[in-house]
C-alpha cells in the first residue's frame, strides 16, 4: 500500500468548490478559512534576514548558539519558563513539519498510540499514520487513554480550532499522569501569544505546571502568527534534554535544517516584543468586528478565548453553513475538518485585511 493510500483526502481540497462560489461575489471573496498571515513582515525581521543573506555555508541543524539563547530568553521573559537550557532548544522548519514527522522521528511503530485532542489540527492524526502508529482522539487523556499503549500525547492550548485554553491546574494534572506512566507530552503552543479578554495561556514548561524539571515534556513554539513569519518557515521546540538530543541526532541525518538567514530573522523576531504587540492589536480589532457581526447574524460563538479563530455555530450541519456564507462571498472552514465533534461548527479565521474584514461585516 502506498503512503498516500493510508492518509485521508487532504481536507482543504474539499473546500475548493465553495471557494470558487465565494470568489464569484461581485466584490470578491473574503477568505476567513485558513489562518495564514496577511499583514507585512515587520521591518526588524526583514532587515535581519537581509543582513544574513550572504550565508554560503551549511547551517547547523541545532541552530546557532545565538538563536537558542534568544529562544530561552523568550521563554523566560515572556512565558515565565524557568531553567530552560539553550542546549535543549531545537529550531524547526515551521511547526507543521514537526507535528507531521514527530512520531516517525521518535521511532513509533504499529501498535503504539498517539493521543491528540478530539477537536484538533488534522496533522496530529497524519503524523501518527505516517509512522504506522494508531491515532487516538481524546476529550480527557487522563481518563480515556491507555497509558500502556500511548507513547506520545499531544496537547494544544490555545486550541486550533476552538480557542480553548487549558489552565495551569489542568495542565499539571495531565503532566503528573503522563510522568507516572512514562508518556511523552508534547504541547503545541503556537497560539500562546493570542489570549483575549484577560485570558493568559500557560506553557507546559512553566514551574506551576511541571515543577523544576522539563523531563518528559516538549513545548513547540511558532513565529508564524506572532510575527507574520509563516512564509519564512521558522519555529522551535524546547524541553526534555534527552528527547531534544535524540531528535537532534535524527534530524542531522535527515537534513532537517533551518536556513541560516531564517535563523537570524528568528532571533530578531524573538528579541523584539513591540511588533508582536502591534500585531495582536490588529487581530483584536478584527476579532471584535467579526464576532459582533457573526453573533448579530445568528451565530453562537463557543470557547474562542484565545487563538486566531472564532468557533461558531448556527446549530446546523457545517457544510450547510459553509455553502450559505459562500453565497455571500465569505469563505470559512467546516468544523468537520477538525474532528467529528465539529460537524455543526465552522472556524472563522481573523487573518484577513482590515478592508476584507469590513467587507465581511457589511455582507453579514
Amino acid at each position: 500500500m502506498s503512503i498516500s493510500a493510508r492518509l485521508p483526502v487532504f481536507p482543504w481540497d474539499r473546500l475548493e468548490p465553495y471557494k470558487a462560489a465565494a470568489s464569484a461575489h461581485p466584490d470578491g471573496v473574503v477568505d476567513l478559512s485558513v489562518g495564514t498571515p496577511v499583514d507585512p513582515v515587520p521591518d526588524v525581521i526583514r532587515q535581519a534576514l537581509a543582513a544574513a543573506s550572504d550565508s554560503p555555508g551549511y547551517p547547523l541543524t541545532h541552530g546557532t548558539a545565538a538563536l537558542r539563547e534568544a529562544a530561552t530568553r523568550y521563554l523566560r521573559d515572556r512565558h515565565g519558563v524557568a531553567g530552560a537550557d539553550p542546549a535543549a532548544v531545537l529550531p524547526l522548519i515551521g511547526s507543521k513539519e514537526l507535528v507531521g514527522w514527530l512520531p516517525l522521528l521518535l521511532d513509533l511503530r504499529a501498535g503504539d498510540q498517539v493521543g491528540y485532542p478530539q477537536l484538533a489540527y488534522p496533522t496530529y492524526e497524519i503524523g501518527a499514520l505516517l509512522a504506522h502508529a494508531e491515532p487516538v482522539p481524546y476529550d480527557d487523556p487522563v481518563t480515556e487513554l491507555d497509558p500502556a499503549r500511548v507513547k506520545l500525547l499531544w496537547l494544544n492550548s490555545p486550541s486550533n480550532p476552538t480557542g480553548r485554553v487549558l489552565g495551569a491546574a489542568e495542565l499539571r494534572r495531565i503532566v503528573e499522569w503522563a510522568r507516572e506512566h512514562g508518556v511523552l507530552v508534547v504541547s503545541d503552543e503556537c497560539y500562546i501569544e493570542l489570549g483575549w479578554e484577560g485570558t493568559e495561556p500557560v506553557s507546559v514548561l512553566r514551574p506551576e505546571v511541571c515543577g523544576d524539571s522539563h523531563d518528559g515534556l516538549i513545548a513547540v513554539h511558532s513565529l508564524s502568527k506572532r510575527s507574520n513569519f509563516a512564509g519564512y518557515r521558522g519555529a522551535f521546540l524546547a524541553g526534555d534534554p534527552a528527547v531534544v538530543s535524540e531528535l537532534l541526532a535524527v534530524r542531522k541525518h535527515a537534513g532537517m535544517i533551518v536556513p541560516k538567514p531564517v535563523q537570524a530573522a528568528m532571533i530578531a523576531a524573538l528579541d523584539d516584543r513591540a511588533h508582536a504587540v502591534e500585531q495582536k492589536q490588529r487581530y483584536a480589532r478584527r476579532r471584535g468586528a467579526l464576532r459582533t457581526a457573526f453573533e448579530a447574524a445568528g451565530f453562537r460563538i463557543e470557547h474562542s478565548e484565545a487563538s486566531l479563530y472564532l468557533w461558531a455555530t448556527r446549530d446546523e450541519e457545517c457544510w450547510e453553513t459553509v455553502a450559505d456564507l459562500a453565497k455571500r462571498g465569505i469563505l470559512v472552514a467546516p468544523g468537520e475538518f477538525y474532528g467529528a465533534a465539529g460537524e455543526r461548527f465552522v472556524r472563522i479565521a481573523l487573518t484577513a485585511t482590515d478592508e476584507r474584514v469590513a467587507a465581511a461585516v457589511a455582507r453579514l
